[in-house]
């Protein structure tokens, strides 16, 4: 199997760095391993000066000093080299999109741009040895007998990846590092601890994912028209951002919820946010501090209107977002119903006079039932997808067969599950309701 590698040419690399993430750290030492698929034809290995300090924990871990890379060159002079060692052949790296990235940083920096086929020997060795607890490259290579000498440094570590490309492809990892290395696969943009068949197997239908942490804990939640494609977007490009690059080595696992459309994914999505509080998702994370209009009698009898916060177990007449829409509406229906302001308390000057009890609560009942007029019941019908509005609040959505009555709202209700309502839910009912009319079904 081994002679079926005489054509490929790989670098194995491995670097040291002043931290994890290249817009900010520096790499203080980079070791090239040169392999002709069948055995080592060449290595290289040099300090570089990272021109900023290294963290003493890094520096107790490598052994690499603030001192030796004082006399080291600076990566911007043996970038030429680095570069032609590289340019035509396969870089293979242990968590290849790591090492991959400094290295194309810092290269860009120095005028070159590089653009070659990546392996990963983490992920050839879950396939090829699968059933290990841990595949990072101390542990990896304890589970095959391979003994690193100089733990931490680039050079011994770079050996010892090399040794590992070695024993995949004695165990007939041929054809897999052939498909890894095909334009159309997607594994070598995947997260490095993220298995491979957590991306493979998602359906291309709509519906919410969701990546999890190393203990399981949900990390982010997002929607998608067609989850496959969703999900695997997130890995393509190059973005060496610290935000991404920490992003991407926290993704361990991936799960999903399928939906009958993408517009129900996009309410669940927001359910799920609300529900679980993501570390990464950074939108629709705020308290949502709702206001309400509310109705009640006072010591002289008369039935009052006012504006307050909303809050868990209130029963207001109406809810806002905004405070300037609680006002607004209820100075509508001063003008409308002939309340008083005084009585609403939208007006803090003194009565001189009081309307007749009766006459004015009379109003009162007028208005709030205009107000409960205004709180539609409809459907969203979309392919076997239902969203249920029930009297202007979001009731809940769910799967219902084509051939369900849905006029009935009592049996449209036992398929549907019922969940919490929030202000996006409710801006994005309003606005696919205005764009899709063709889609609603009003019930009287």
């Amino acid at each position: 199997m081994q002679g079926y590698f005489v054509h490929m040419q790989f670098a194995i690399v491995d670097i040291e760095t002043t931290g994890g993430f290249p817009q900010q750290h520096g790499i203080t030492e980079i070791a090239i391993v040169l392999h002709n698929g069948t055995e080592i034809e060449g290595k290289y290995d040099t300090l570089v000066n990272p021109h900023q300090p290294i963290p003493p924990f890094v520096a107790n871990m490598t052994g690499i000093s603030d001192a030796m890379v004082a006399v080291a060159p600076d990566f911007s002079e043996v970038a030429p080299y680095i570069y032609n060692l590289l340019k035509d052949r396969i870089f293979v790296a242990h968590n290849v999109n790591f090492d991959y990235s400094f290295v194309k940083h810092h290269l860009k920096e120095a005028g070159f741009e590089l653009q070659t086929p990546k392996l990963c020997t983490i992920r050839l060795s879950r396939k090829v040895f699968p059933g290990f607890r841990k595949y990072g490259l101390g542990s990896l290579c304890r589970e095959l007998g391979i003994t690193i000498e100089n733990r931490h440094r680039a050079g011994g570590d770079a050996l010892a990846t090399a040794e590992v490309l070695d024993m995949v492809i004695r165990n007939n990892g041929g054809m897999l590092i052939s498909e890894m290395l095909k334009k159309e696969n997607k594994d070598q943009i995947l997260p490095a601890n993220l298995p491979a068949d957590h991306a493979k197997t998602l359906p291309e239908v709509p519906g919410v994912y969701y990546f999890h942490d190393n203990k399981g804990k949900v990390i982010y939640v997002g929607k998608a028209k067609n989850l496959k494609k969703r999900v695997v977007s997130h890995f393509t490009g190059l973005d060496i951002s610290k935000k991404r690059q920490d992003f991407l080595r926290s993704i361990y696992s991936i799960t999903h919820t399928v939906c009958p459309t993408e517009f129900i994914a996009c309410l669940f999505e927001s359910v799920e946010i609300k529900r679980l509080w993501p570390i990464y998702n950074k939108s629709q994370k705020r308290y949502e501090q709702l206001w309400g209009i509310y109705q009640f009698e006072d010591n002289k009898g008369y039935q009052r209107l006012a504006i307050d916060k909303k809050r868990k177990y209130s029963s207001p007449v109406a809810s806002f977002a905004l405070l300037v829409d609680a006002h607004r509406t209820l100075w509508k229906l001063v003008k409308e119903f002939e309340l008083h302001p005084v009585l609403c308390f939208l007006d803090n000057t003194p009565a001189k006079e009081l309307p007749d009890i009766g006459h004015y609560n009379q109003s009162v009942e007028n208005a709030l039932e205009w107000m409960h007029a205004q709180k539609e019941t409809f459907l969203i019908r979309e392919k076997d997808g239902c969203v249920l509005v029930e009297e202007g609040k979001f009731y809940g959505m769910g799967h219902v067969p084509k051939d369900t009555d849905i006029s009935a709202i009592a049996s449209v209700k036992e398929l549907l599950i019922e969940y919490p309502e929030n202000e996006v839910i409710r801006s994005m009912i309003r606005n696919f309701a205005e764009k899709h009319p063709a889609k609603v079904i009003k019930i009287a």
